[in-house]
This record gives C-alpha cells, sequence and structure tokens, in this order.
C-alpha cells in the first residue's frame, strides 16, 4: 500500500531524536515524565482526538432516543418523515462521516504517531543513558537482560501511552457525555450511576495495586529467563566445547521455573478480577433500565429517552469489561516500567564535570601520586608518578595483576581515581569531557570484539567519515585487505560488506586483531594504547604487523602492554610493575644491564611470554 503524505505528517509530529532534561529520575511518574517530555503536546491532541470518538458514540444514542420519541408521536410515518427528515440526515451524518472520522482520527494519532514515535523516542532515551553507564555497571549484569529492560520499558510505555490516549479518554468521554444526558432525564438516574460509578472505582481501587505487583514480578522473572538464554547463546562454542548443552538446559530450566509460577499468579488474580467485574458490569443496564422504565410509568421519561438510556447503560456496561482489561493492562505495564527503571535508571558513577572542556593541546600524558584499588584494599595501582612526553613509545611489562591494565582505565577514564590525578596535554581527564578525551586516544587489546556488522563498518568504526581509500589504505597496513576481501557470509554478502558474525566469530583471533589495527590506524589519534595488540598472530604475520606498527607509532604517544617482551624491546622507554607499584624504568639495554627483574623476565622467558619458562621448572 502506498504510503500517503498526511501518514508521513502523523509519523513525525513526535521529535524522535530530542533530548530529554537531565539524568533520568528514579521515581515512577518522574520518570515516565522524562521519558515522553517534549511530546506531551502532540500526545494531548490525541487524546482528544479519541474523546471525540467517546463523544461522538453518545451522541449518536441521544439522537436514536430523540427519532424514537418523534417515531412514537407521529400521526403517521409521513408525517414523521415530513417534519423529522433533517433529523434523520443529521444522524446518518453521524453514523457515516464524524463517527468514522473520530475513529480513523483517533487511530492516526495512537496507530501512526504515538505507536511508532514514542517507541522510538523513549528507547533512544533509556538506551542513550544505558550507553553513558560505566563498564563495571555493565559487567555486573548479563548483557540480554539489560536489553530486556530496555525493550520491556520501552515497550510497557508504548502501550501505556497508546491505551491511555485511545481507551481511557475515549472511556472517559463516554462516561461525562452518557451522566450528563442521563442527568437530563432525571436526577434519580444520575444519581445511580454515581453509585455505580464509586462501587467500580473501589472495585478497580482494591484490583489494579496487585496486578501492578504481580506484573512487575513477572517481568522480572522473564527478564531472568532472557538473561540466561542469551548468556548460554552468546557463550554457544564454549558450550559445544565442554559438552555442555545438558547442563545449560538444566539451568535455563532453573530460571523458568520462576516465570510459570508468576504466571499462575497473575492468571489467579485474572480470574476472580474477570468474575467480579462481570458482575458489575451486568449490574449498570440492569438497574438503569430498571429505573427508566419506572418513570417511563409515571410519566417522567419518554419511550425514547428509555431506549437512549438504555443504549447507553448497555454501551457503559460493555465498555467496563474492556475499560477494566485496559486498565489491568495499564497497571501490569507501569509495573513492568517500574521494574524497568530500577534496572535502568540509577545515576552513572562516571559523569563528566559540570564544567568540562575539550581536550586540546600536546599528547602529554601525567600520572601524579595516582593509586586506585576498585575499591578494595589491595589491587590496582599505588602512588605512581608517571610523564609520557609527547610522541614517546612506552613499553609497561609485569606479571599477571601488576596493574598494567588499571594503568590504561584511568588514562581512559574508564574508572576515576581515588587519590591522584591523570592529566593529558595538562587538563585532568576529570574535567575534560569523556567523548573528547577518548576521541584522542586509539587502542588495541588483546580481547578484540567485532560487532555482528560489515568488515567495512567494523574498521569504519574508528572514523565513520573516511572514505574508501583511507579504509582500504588502513586495511592494507593493519595487514587485513587480503583476507577481508576473502570473506564470505551466510547471505552471500562478500569482502568488505560481510558481516563479521557475533563479536566477530566468523574470523580467526589473528584476523581480529588485525581488523582491529586497521579500525585503530584510521582513527589516527595522538596516543596510541596497544594492550597485547599481536598476542593472537602468529610469528610471520607478527613480524610483518610490528613493521606495520612502527609506522604507524611514529609522531604519536605510545603505550604498549606486552607479555611478548620482544615487542617492545625497541621502545624509547619500559616501565616495569609489580603489585601496583613502578619498580623499575629505562631502555631495553639498560634494563637488562640492571640485572633485576626486567632481566629475570627476559631470561626466563620461552617463545617470547614472560614466566614460561618459570612455570615449567
Amino acid at each position: 500500500m502506498k504510503r500517503l503524505a498526511i501518514t508521513d505528517w502523523f509519523a513525525d509530529l513526535i521529535d524522535h531524536e530530542a533530548y530529554a532534561d537531565g539524568p533520568p529520575p528514579q521515581n515512577l511518574w518522574p520518570f515516565v515524565k522524562w521519558c515522553l517530555s517534549g511530546s506531551f503536546r502532540v500526545l494531548g491532541l490525541g487524546v482528544a482526538a479519541s474523546a471525540l470518538t467517546g463523544f461522538a458514540e453518545v451522541l449518536v444514542m441521544v439522537l436514536l432516543g430523540v427519532i424514537v420519541d418523534a417515531a412514537v408521536g407521529a400521526d403517521s410515518m409521513d408525517a414523521f418523515w415530513s417534519a423529522n427528515w433533517h433529523l434523520l440526515t443529521l444522524w446518518v451524518v453521524m453514523l457515516l462521516v464524524v463517527r468514522p472520522f473520530a475513529f480513523g482520527l483517533g487511530a492516526c494519532f495512537q496507530s501512526i504517531m504515538a505507536g511508532p514515535g514514542v517507541f522510538k523516542l523513549v528507547l533512544s532515551r533509556v538506551n542513550r543513558h544505558t550507553l553513558g553507564h560505566a563498564g563495571t555497571f555493565l559487567d555486573n549484569d548479563f548483557a540480554g537482560r539489560t536489553s530486556q529492560k530496555q525493550m520491556q520499558t520501552t515497550r510497557a510505555m508504548v502501550d501505556v501511552v497508546t491505551e491511555m490516549m485511545n481507551s481511557m479518554s475515549m472511556a472517559v468521554s463516554s462516561v461525562v457525555a452518557s451522566a450528563y444526558f442521563i442527568g437530563i432525564i432525571d436526577a434519580r438516574l444520575a444519581l445511580l450511576m454515581a453509585v455505580w460509578l464509586g462501587a467500580y472505582y473501589m472495585f478497580m481501587k482494591t484490583f489494579l495495586p496487585m496486578v501492578r505487583t504481580l506484573s512487575a514480578a513477572r517481568a522480572a522473572a522473564r527478564a531472568m529467563v532472557t538473561g540466561q538464554i542469551v548468556d548460554t547463546i552468546t557463550n554457544i562454542k564454549t558450550v559445544k566445547l565442554f559438552a555442555s548443552s545438558d547442563h545449560e538446559a538444566r539451568a535455563a530450566l532453573g530460571a523458568m521455573s520462576e516465570f510459570p509460577a508468576r504466571g499462575v499468579d497473575w492468571g489467579q488474580l485474572a480470574t476472580v478480577f474477570r468474575i467480579g467485574l462481570s458482575i458489575i458490569a451486568g449490574a449498570l443496564p440492569a438497574a438503569v433500565v430498571s429505573l427508566t422504565l419506572y418513570l417511563v410509568s409515571t410519566g417522567d421519561a419518554s419511550v425514547g429517552q428509555l431506549t437512549a438510556a438504555g443504549a447507553m447503560a448497555i454501551r457503559l456496561s460493555q465498555m467496563t469489561g474492556w475499560v477494566s482489561w485496559v486498565l489491568m493492562g495499564i497497571y501490569g505495564n507501569i509495573g513492568e516500567i517500574e521494574d524497568g527503571m530500577k534496572t535502568l535508571a540509577p545515576a552513572h558513577k562516571l559523569k563528566d564535570a559540570d564544567n568540562a572542556e575539550e581536550l586540546a593541546g600536546e599528547a602529554v600524558v601525567e600520572f601524579d601520586d595516582v593509586t586506585f584499588a576498585y575499591g578494595r584494599e589491595a589491587g590496582g595501582v599505588n602512588g605512581i608518578n608517571l610523564t609520557i612526553h609527547e610522541g614517546e613509545k612506552l613499553g609497561i611489562v609485569g606479571a599477571s595483576g601488576a596493574g598494567k591494565s588499571t594503568l590504561v582505565s584511568l588514562l581512559l577514564r574508564l574508572y576515576d581515581t581515588e587519590t591522584g590525578q591523570v592529566r593529558v596535554a595538562g587538563q585532568d581527564v576529570r574535567q575534560v569531557t569523556q567523548e573528547s578525551l577518548r576521541r584522542q586516544i586509539g587502542m588495541v587489546t588483546q580481547e578484540t570484539a567485532m560487532f555482528n556488522r560489515s568488515a567495512r563498518e567494523n574498521i569504519l568504526y574508528g572514523k565513520p567519515d573516511a572514505d574508501d581509500a583511507a579504509l582500504f589504505d588502513a586495511a592494507e597496513r593493519a595487514r587485513a585487505h587480503e583476507f577481508i576481501l576473502g570473506l564470505k557470509d551466510f547471505r552471500g554478502r562478500e569482502g568488505y560488506q560481510a558481516f563479521l558474525g557475533e563479536r566477530g566469530v566468523k574470523l580467526s583471533g589473528g584476523q581480529r586483531q588485525r581488523s582491529a589495527l586497521a579500525r585503530a590506524i584510521l582513527k589516527d589519534a595522538p596516543i596510541l594504547v596497544l594492550d597485547e595488540a599481536t598476542s593472537a598472530l602468529d610469528s610471520e604475520v607478527e613480524a610483518e604487523i610490528q613493521e606495520a606498527l612502527e609506522e604507524v607509532m611514529e609522531g604519536k604517544t605510545v603505550l604498549a602492554i606486552a607479555h611478548r617482551l620482544s615487542t617492545i624491546a625497541r621502545m624509547d622507554r619500559i616501565i616495569v610493575m609489580e603489585d601496583g607499584h613502578i619498580v623499575e624504568q629505562g631502555t631495553h639495554t639498560d634494563l637488562l644491564a640492571r640485572n633485576g627483574t626486567y632481566a629475570r623476565f627476559w631470561n626466563r622467558q620461552s617463545g617470547g611470554f614472560i614466566g614460561v619458562a618459570a612455570a615449567a621448572e
């Protein structure tokens, strides 16, 4: 079906990319306001459109009552048609023009504007906030559970908005209009309706909080199942290698055991709710029709008014069941929003300072009496004083746990120092924006992960606006161009268009590292961090990459962590770390002559790895 211009107009009413002010609040309704801010005026138009639908429904019934009274009072049908043709025409116009238009307008706001628009608006905001969390936040939970919470919160928010816009606004306008017209017939009918509404309110007030609580529990159980299953699938190769399919199946069943129990609790509540609701819903038309019949018998109401009041009562009764299930769904979704909010909305622990500036200046890195132990008494680094001058190439050596990676993490401001300062270009990294800091640093890690996107997109991640010439040059310099041309994925995409699979699983370890090197080369940042950048390469390819790295490192400030000492022997300076301290520093030749820790590492290496020969003794 061809998209109409008016469809695009409705679809663009909400600014999908509008930023929310500040971090998300920790309380429900402020959180909802944060998610939807900027869209309330447009959503209000949708509410008004749905309210028009409810009013049109009641007006059709009122006109029907007037027509019945006119027919009953007419001397003949000819006289009736002659005197009331305009009334009949209005009724037909209401049925065939006004009512369909109101329903269509409401549907446009609900399905074209609110549904897709609110979904994109909310998901972009919660996702942007989640991406701003420190790495430790995401390390402490299942990746699948976190993503499930984003989708759960967004879907629930969309359902609440669309149902409030469609069902609730129409229901409220129907009730208000019905109460008004019934009150015109007789005040006793209005009183009866008020009593019924009071009983209905008390019933909903009793049940809806239980719905909210049980829905949150059910959502939490569902997210745990998702997290367990995604964790297994993400590590499917390990599962296969250790022949643990049965173990993982049992683990999934264990995670699933809670979800059916919460589902049964929900089902029991829904059953009781439905029985009680049916009784209350049936009471309204029974009471209204009975009282109106009495009023007709006493001459206080007409047959037409009986018809209109009965039709309105039956319509409200039917709507009661519908609205109650909608309310149950809304409260259920509110419970899911609350559950998602608890996971996603905590404030960022690493935030830009209020007056944070863009990083600029020379690529000089300084560690000034820096201590960081991950909140523990030991571990990390302790009292580090180190300056890496612009263009200097620094090798960092030490056994596992010596503090090498912690040093790099503090430079990247993945953590904040507990004492001391890390400065780049003379600026405290806590006083510059995190984005500007990390734009100045290129990094290749030992555990290189690729996105499940094309080889082209993965390398362009270093510089998204680079042209093909720069892309191919970076790949060639990283010795990646040749193997990329030979790639082909399961959909037949080849070369740079081929997808690399989850975390780059379609590539070997060496191919992943060469792709990561190409990405860092393309980024061309003034500071380059190499964390075991050639650890997954065979000796022949490593020699090629070392040659390429020497070109790439030219003119850059380099921090290179290595266990294979041959890869850093030609660095300008090497520091040796033990237990979070710098115990030695100097050139490769100086450190060998000192015959200390570095010399011991060098002498004990087998194939270039620290401690291999020692472990074999």
